[in-house]
């Protein structure tokens, strides 16, 4: 498993610096410089709560870090790598902090199970605002896959407060099953669910295939 460095890129712009030219750039009155903040393990993903300083790393075998201060934390925030099966496409894919993360604690994970199948899950945040609950694990929806590629793997809330789920069309190659024309699969799709205050999930009423009789439910 490779190993990489990250580091964030700091520069400061005022307004009249905005568009700098040639000779602003060569004095160098925008300064720009890396800061080394730790040493991650195939990390995937970066993100973190609204209005929070902190950054989320997912790496890909099953742990999220947390950068503070400027440096990384000795514990991971979350650890379920005994749970993933990790490796090319396939892994702990990315993470999502509900909208009223501040008041609820709540986030979401998209990986791929030991059987290589993808679970959203949802967690809450411990006591310590730098550790998750592993035990407040809830599964929000299941999808098999049939191949070890193609998985997709992004969870992202949408402006309209909707969790959406970027599927891919579960592997091989050229879509065989053709899972994207497939209306009755969740393969190959964007899926759009409410999180909030339903458990585990309802269907948002502006899904364009809600209650069609030849779509999946």
């Amino acid at each position: 498993m490779t190993k990489l460095l990250i580091a964030i890129i700091l520069f400061a712009c005022s307004d009249s610096q905005a568009r700098p030219d040639a000779e602003t750039q060569r004095s160098g009155s925008n300064a720009i410089r890396l800061e080394r903040v730790g040493e991650f393990r195939s990390p995937v993903y970066l993100t973190a709560p609204a209005g929070d300083p902190r950054l989320f790393i997912v790496e890909q075998a099953g742990r999220i870090q947390i950068v503070k201060n400027g440096a990384k934390l000795s514990r991971p925030f979350l650890d379920i790598s005994e749970r993933v099966k990790s490796g090319g496409e396939q892994g702990l894919l990315s993470m999502a902090f509900h909208p009223d993360y501040r008041s609820n604690g709540e986030f979401f994970v998209n990986f791929t199970d030991k059987s290589g199948d993808t679970r959203i899950e949802r967690f809450k945040v411990s006591s310590d605002p730098d550790a998750a609950d592993e035990s407040s694990s809830k599964l929000v929806i299941a999808v098999d896959q049939p191949y070890a590629n193609h998985n997709g793997g992004l969870v992202m809330f949408g402006p309209d407060g909707m969790l959406y789920i970027g599927m891919g069309d579960g592997g091989s190659g050229g879509d065989p099953h053709r899972n994207g024309q497939n209306k009755n699969a969740l393969l190959g799709k964007m899926l759009r669910l409410n999180v909030s205050r339903v458990e585990p999930y309802s269907i948002p009423p502006g899904n364009p295939f809600r209650g069609a009789a030849d779509a999946k439910p």
